[in-house]
């Protein structure tokens, strides 16, 4: 598509060389119809070294990893591959998400090196849009209503290789467990913790997953960071209530 193409040339940068290049490079290289040349590795000698992160980049860095979750428990389920085309269509719109699932497919019939992969995003791409990156590799664990163990355990694995400290990975994690979260896990304390650390523990929460961090990624990102922003608040909220402080 002559469209995708054009696009590309402006919307990724970094994921098409490395690890994330090597996968899908080919497959995007068809993509472009003239002015941009991919070399055998995939990358574009305008996108050496380290570089802003761009809509198509988290895309791209999105649909590798999911590939590689989606492969881990040995099957992949319709509902996983609706959980990542809703993302494409609210972002990119229906002719583009068309495309990225093309790139999904050439990404699933391939074995992922996911620590050569999350180490290029982890060089590329700042920790906010990491952490809202393993939040939506939950999403895609969770989105036939139930969560797979072979598929949590290279989720925490890709996480920790993303530079995501253990606190983190638990917090993004409870949200997606069966049953009702366990506010004091979301906020990263503990339960016999002062009402003095439960409001510091959510200052910093707030901060840190505010839906300004993770700059112009398009909509897709914007909706799924302000449900993280939510559920931080939600934890906040039912423990005040409990404790009985304002």
């Amino acid at each position: 598509m002559a469209g995708f193409g054009k696009w590309v040339g402006g919307a990724i940068g970094w994921a098409l060389g490395g690890p994330i290049g090597g996968i899908l490079g080919y497959q995007v290289g068809k993509f472009f119809t003239s002015g941009i040349q991919m070399n055998e590795q995939g990358s574009r000698g305008a996108y050496q070294g380290h570089g802003a992160t761009r809509g198509g980049d988290f895309a791209m860095a999105l649909v590798v990893l999911s590939a590689a979750v989606m492969n881990a428990d040995g099957k992949v389920l319709k509902s996983e591959l609706e959980f990542v085309k809703k993302f494409f269509k609210l972002n990119f719109g229906d002719a583009m998400a068309e495309q990225f699932l093309l790139l999904l497919r050439e990404a699933l019939k391939q074995n992922v090196d996911v620590r050569g992969v999350a180490a290029q995003i982890r060089a590329n791409m700042d920790h906010p849009k990491r952490l809202l990156l393993l939040q939506y590799l939950y999403g895609i664990a969770k989105s036939d209503g139930n969560v797979d163990k072979s598929e949590i355990d290279l989720i925490r694995t890709i996480a920790r290789h993303l530079g995501i400290s253990a606190k983190d990975i638990t917090s993004i994690e409870e949200p997606f467990n069966t049953g009702s979260a366990n506010p004091y896990k979301v906020l990263e304390i503990s339960k016999d913790c002062s009402d003095s650390d439960v409001k510091k523990a959510y200052r910093k929460l707030a901060i840190k997953f505010h839906p300004d961090k993770i700059g112009d990624l398009g909509e897709g990102p914007k909706k799924q960071a302000k449900e993280r922003f939510l559920q931080v608040q939600n934890a906040y909220e039912e423990i005040k209530k409990t404790r009985g402080f304002k």
